[in-house]
């Protein structure tokens, strides 16, 4: 009888191995909803299911960020890619937006310059990219390097 169930969860469990992932739903405002986790792969989950040009953008955020910060700690926590350093919490949060991609720095007033878009939380500035928007990415590595030096938010 034991063996038969092993058998079971066994056939159960390669069954569900060969089946394709399935796609993420987009929440309001085309934020795909991906189940939170630490580490890369939900990351690039979230990353690879973000609609349209938002994808490359999101690539491109990912890739100047673990460039700029090696060893960077990353976590999606409702729905949205969060990088930290460890034992000193988030410094940076990424969500999609139906005309734009929010980037969330969350000690970005104290960042020189701060990011242009003003928060109703006293340290919070943001970066909001649009699709024909030139990122400059100088600018954007400065204020990774300086918010990753940063104590984070522990969310």
């Amino acid at each position: 009888m034991a063996e038969s169930k092993l058998k079971t969860a066994a056939k159960m469990t390669a069954e569900t191995a060969a089946e394709p992932a399935a796609t993420p739903k987009l929440l309001s405002g085309g934020n795909p909803q991906i189940v939170k986790g630490h580490g890369d792969a939900p990351v690039q989950a979230y990353i690879a299911a973000m609609p349209g040009w938002k994808s490359e953008i999101g690539r491109r955020l990912d890739v100047i960020i673990t460039d700029t910060v090696p060893g960077v700690s990353k976590a999606v926590k409702w729905n949205s890619p969060f990088y930290g350093i460890e034992g000193q919490g988030w410094f940076l949060g990424i969500h999609c937006f139906t005309k734009y991609v929010k980037v969330a720095f969350f000690r970005g007033a104290l960042l020189d310059p701060p990011p242009p878009g003003a928060s109703r939380q006293k340290d919070v500035r943001y970066l909001d990219i649009r699709e024909d928007d030139d990122i400059d990415e100088a600018q954007f590595t400065a204020w990774v390097e300086q918010a990753s030096r940063l104590l984070g938010d522990w969310m």
